[in-house]
């Protein structure tokens, strides 16, 4: 039980709606002088768990993930100054450097990640020994501050919303600690088929479910993740005590999908957790405005000298693809498959370019250098190739700019996205938003977004180099007035659910 604490004992008011992620609002840089310098975040989560405001009542706990974070912790103890967070009450735990490279690179981006999206090359990785339990152990341990944490600050019976793979024992271990509490956690990866997942160790798969099972409602971006999850479930927990209730129509047939499993010290209704589906959509209104402000009208500038003309003065066609340079989103087949597309259809050289936007992403683990590195040596090889003197046909960027992304955004006659696995894809969503080309979408059946906009896209298996640059051919030629319904189509599924919506809604079904 928590006890309201007097005005004039000081100490913060429990918060009664409570977000968890590894990645806060804010970070924060030392400067030469000392002083700290903060920057707020962006994206898709940030604006989706930026709903719930300033109000008192809501807090943010977070983890520093650098030095400038450690240092904000140590000279607030980990209570963030307001004015850093846009008024929002923000909690940073300082957990052990040590503690956080284990749990955040070896077990949640270098195991789970892997796992969620398939990643391994299996005739010889994963190999889990004695090291690897190490990790876990501290994967474990910045789970429990986590938990910790949250159940210090939360007032009786409030929502608490757990974000992702990073943290996904704290459901567990929180309602250990609280009970009273409306536990939800929102898994923004795909989820593995059974017989992948059950690559892991038995024992910490069966963990791991058990930690997510300890919520009173479980998020998924797409059906096809949440029934990855549920046969996980019952594959992994089917000797204790697990059932399944999985409608094929939510609306018919007893209401939606949910697991029970007997809980320590629970009744059996206690020891139920509800599956739901959650489509996180692009924030239309905020990448409109932002898109016309002048930065980004200076970028478009500099992208349509780079693209250039054809020799009668024509506009060049853009295909346009924004990523990190993360492992799962298939960029080097995407170069490949543009290559294969100029060797096909000659007709298109000096005619198109590819613009590709390919961010740095985990650089401090080796296997992302090395594909960084192999990104830029396609892109490089495809120029060395086919280049002309007056034609670049990949414009490669890999500094981050997001002023230059939208500027591409609204460039863009085609978006390429054919990530070999992924969650979601909100680039998917934003480029057919902000496109003032009505641009056809080459999407991958393996994106979670193509549930929604795979009606309207030209959908490629991620591996068929073939394949892909046949849509990426069919994008090109397709007729105006077909481009311009499917990319009205595009716009209105993209838009559906924008962040802020995709929150609340999680929150007033967990306190239903």
């Amino acid at each position: 039980m928590v006890t309201e604490p007097s005005e004039a004992s000081g100490a913060p008011a429990p918060a009664r709606v409570l977000v968890a992620s590894n990645r806060g609002p804010v970070s924060y840089t030392r400067r030469d002088d000392g002083t700290l310098e903060s920057r707020r975040g962006g994206g898709g989560l940030v604006s989706g768990l930026s709903a719930i405001g300033s109000d008192d009542d809501a807090l943010w706990v977070c983890a520093a993930l650098g030095e400038g974070d450690r240092e904000a912790v140590r000279r607030t103890e980990g209570r963030l100054d307001p004015a850093d967070t846009g008024g929002q009450r923000v909690r940073m735990l300082g957990i052990e450097p040590e503690v956080y490279a284990a749990a955040y690179n070896d077990v949640a981006n270098s195991t789970l990640w892997f796992v969620h999206h398939m990643l391994y090359q299996t005739p010889l990785e994963p190999s889990f020994g004695p090291e690897f339990r190490e990790r876990w152990a501290a994967y474990e341990t910045y789970n429990r501050a986590f938990a910790e944490a949250l159940a210090q600050e939360a007032a009786e019976g409030a929502a608490v919303l757990v974000q992702d793979y990073h943290l996904a024992l704290v459901p567990g271990m929180l309602r250990a600690l609280r009970p009273d509490l409306r536990i939800g956690h929102f898994s923004h990866t795909p989820w593995a088929p059974p017989e992948y997942f059950r690559l892991l160790p038995d024992d910490i798969a069966e963990r791991l479910l058990l930690g997510l099972l300890g919520a009173d409602r479980l998020g998924f971006l797409t059906r096809r993740w949440a029934g990855a999850f549920k046969e996980c479930a019952r594959a992994v927990l089917a000797d204790h005590g697990l059932t399944a209730h999985w409608p094929e129509d939510g609306a018919v047939d007893g209401g939606p999908p949910y697991l029970t499993y007997p809980r320590a010290g629970d009744g059996p209704a206690d020891g139920r957790t509800y599956l739901a589906v959650h489509g996180l959509g692009a924030d239309g209104d905020f990448l409109r405005e932002r898109a016309h402000r002048p930065d980004v009208a200076e970028r478009m500038v500099t992208l349509r000298e780079q693209i250039g003309r054809t020799a009668d003065g024509t506009d060049r066609k853009t295909i346009v693809r924004v990523d990190r340079t993360e492992l799962s989103k298939n960029i080097v087949r995407g170069l490949l498959a543009y290559r294969q597309l100029l060797l096909d259809h000659p007709e298109w050289r000096e005619r198109v370019v590819h613009v590709a936007f390919a961010y740095p992403s985990r650089q401090d683990l080796a296997v992302y250098r090395d594909y960084t590195a192999e990104v830029r040596r396609t892109a490089d090889a495809v120029n060395a190739e086919l280049g002309t003197p007056g034609w670049t046909p990949v414009v490669l960027h890999v500094l981050d700019d997001f002023a230059r992304s939208l500027a591409a955004y609204r460039l863009a006659d085609v978006a390429l996205v054919n990530p070999i696995r992924d969650g979601m894809n909100l680039v998917a969503k934003e480029i057919p938003v902000l496109s003032e080309r009505a641009c056809a979408l080459v999407l991958s059946r393996e994106a979670g977004a193509c549930a929604e906009l795979g009606e309207d896209a030209l959908v490629v298996n991620p591996y068929d180099i073939g394949a892909t640059a046949d849509a990426l051919h069919e994008a090109l030629t397709m007729p105006a007035a077909d481009r311009t319904d499917r990319a009205k189509r595009l716009a209105a599924a993209a838009t559906a659910l924008p962040p802020q919506r995709w929150f609340l809604d999680q929150l007033e079904a967990l306190r239903a």
